[in-house]
């Protein structure tokens, strides 16, 4: 890894306390960012969102699907673990904490935006940071890429109705058109885009121009991360200041999910006798966010403002300490498994 990918928390934090200083500080900048948008889409954030997510669409090679059946053990524990488990158990804890236990300490309206970007958050499977998480547990980086094409696939198709059901249950009313162009914005394009700069460098089979290309594309992603962290923060700075608690209360219930959720999809492994090198990635991208498209959803949905998309960035920090402790954790059991596929 890069110094970016291996100090990531450290770039996280001193980006949020860059947001929340210069939000404090020149809190006209960000109404005037804040202002440029259209159909709800923020420009600036738009480009930075794009940053991230091409460099990572650019590794999927979609031809590597045609593999799936030699191991499908795995992959339907992701899938399961992505589409049937962790959208209901983001939703329950999020209700659980937001109209229950917290219910003396936060608004009924505030609730409603946090128990929805918590929602975004649980249904939207990690892509980018994936290859990472495989890499620091020596999985296997081919059936990674075949578990992480195959949720690119069912994203398209599931994150708007499973997003839009989910929001319902919790009384809001849910724009199907923007939730739609969201997807169509960060999940769709960006992948066809990347598959189209692949058949463009992958011309005579030269494996090793897309290595080189994604070596020298691969910082702009967390480059374009820590920028639209600065951002959020940066229009979140007053929230902050005024109320830190709410970021403490935001973590908890979605500290709870993701090493809830590790353990469901860990034992699950166990118990399907899956080898290390498949079941380390296996059950980290089933814990794992793809917060960038929640990110960006909630921002369009909700607004930049809102405490959907400050639930959201709260995944942001809170995930990427949690993934690294659940990294160690995944390191030190290898023995628990089989060590051949």
């Amino acid at each position: 890894m890069g110094i970016f990918e291996r100090y990531l928390s450290l770039w996280v934090g001193l980006s949020i306390a860059l947001g929340v200083g210069l939000g404090l500080w020149q809190p006209s900048v960000f109404q005037t960012i804040a202002g440029l948008e259209i159909a709800k889409v923020n420009l600036v954030v738009a480009v930075f969102i794009w940053v991230m997510i091409y460099p990572m669409m650019v590794q999927i090679d979609f031809s590597a699907i045609k593999d799936v059946g030699k191991n499908p053990k795995g992959l339907m524990l992701t899938i399961i673990i992505n589409w049937l488990v962790k959208p209901f158990t983001m939703a329950g804890l999020g209700w659980l904490f937001f109209t229950i236990f917290f219910a003396d300490w936060v608004d009924p309206a505030s609730a409603q935006e946090y128990i929805a970007g918590m929602i975004l958050l649980g249904v939207a499977p990690c892509t980018a940071m994936v290859f990472v998480w495989s890499q620091l547990t020596k999985g296997d980086p081919n059936y990674t890429l075949i578990q992480v094409s195959v949720n690119d696939v069912i994203m398209i198709f599931a994150f708007a109705p499973l997003s839009a059901f989910l929001l319902g249950v919790s009384d809001i009313q849910v724009p199907w058109e923007t939730l739609l162009i969201s997807v169509l914005l960060y999940v769709l394009l960006p992948l066809i885009a990347g598959i189209l700069t692949r058949k463009i460098l992958n011309n005579g089979k030269q494996t090793q121009v897309i290595n080189q290309f994604l070596t020298k594309l691969k910082p702009w992603s967390v480059v374009g991360l820590l920028a639209t962290v600065v951002l959020l923060f940066g229009f979140q700075a007053n929230t902050i200041i005024s109320q830190p608690e709410t970021i403490g209360l935001i973590a908890i219930p979605l500290i709870i999910q993701t090493y809830g959720i590790f353990i469901i999809a860990y034992l699950a492994a166990k118990w399907l006798q899956l080898p290390h090198k498949i079941a380390a990635p296996a059950c980290l991208i089933g814990t794992s966010n793809f917060f960038e498209l929640a990110v960006a959803v909630a921002i369009s949905l909700f607004g930049l403002n809102s405490g959907a998309a400050l639930a959201t960035v709260v995944g942001v920090l809170v995930e990427v300490p949690v993934m690294l402790s659940l990294v160690y954790l995944v390191n030190r059991t290898g023995h628990w498994f089989r060590t051949q596929a």
